[in-house]
């Protein structure tokens, strides 16, 4: 008996070793951040993209000329250290950069 509770621990270990976790990617992360597009390494600005956007404000400034097909890059350092409000039924982000952190370097057109 104690050589098969050996043998189906092992088989047990392997199997948890070997299997890929799908549930590890959600669509939105515990942070309530959303998910960004991954590019090829690291980059300072992310897409997020938001079906029917039409208006991006950073500080209270409008930067809605930089959306592009629903989608608007945004700076690291915003998503880190800032705060953003997406209102998808509005098409509207809200943005607040951190402390110091100028508006016109928080957001740029995807793929400049």
């Amino acid at each position: 008996m104690v050589p098969f509770i050996d043998v189906v621990f092992t088989i047990l270990i392997f199997l948890m070793v070997t299997s890929s976790f799908s549930g590890a990617d959600s669509s939105q992360s515990d942070s309530g951040k959303p998910q960004m597009s991954q590019g090829s390494g690291p980059s300072e600005y992310y897409l997020i993209p938001v079906a029917g956007l039409k208006k991006v404000t950073v500080n209270g400034e409008d930067m809605s000329g930089y959306i592009r097909n629903g989608a608007i890059a945004v700076h690291t350092d915003v998503i880190d250290g800032g705060e953003m409000i997406i209102r998808p039924k509005n098409g509207e982000i809200i943005i607040t950069t951190p402390t110091g952190f100028s508006p016109d370097k928080a957001v740029k057109a995807p793929n400049d």
